[in-house]
């Protein structure tokens, strides 16, 4: 899990966009800092935000023939 710091104006799909380059994430974020929820949609500049691994699960694809 690595850390960092948010700046102005950050939110935290902004988050999750800049450093998983989709808001997919947005939820295990929250988990992963208990208490991120109470500053509102706009966080404070500063503040530490703990980024829990991505778990890639694998697709499946379908195949028509099997």
């Amino acid at each position: 899990m690595r850390t960092v710091r948010t700046q102005q104006g950050d939110t935290v799909d902004l988050i999750a966009f800049r450093h998983f380059g989709d808001s997919t994430m947005v939820e295990a974020i929250l988990e992963a800092n208990p208490g991120l929820a109470k500053y509102g949609t706009h966080l404070p500049h500063g503040l530490k935000v703990d980024l829990p691994e991505r778990i890639v699960t694998p697709k499946r694809g379908v195949n028509l023939w099997d």
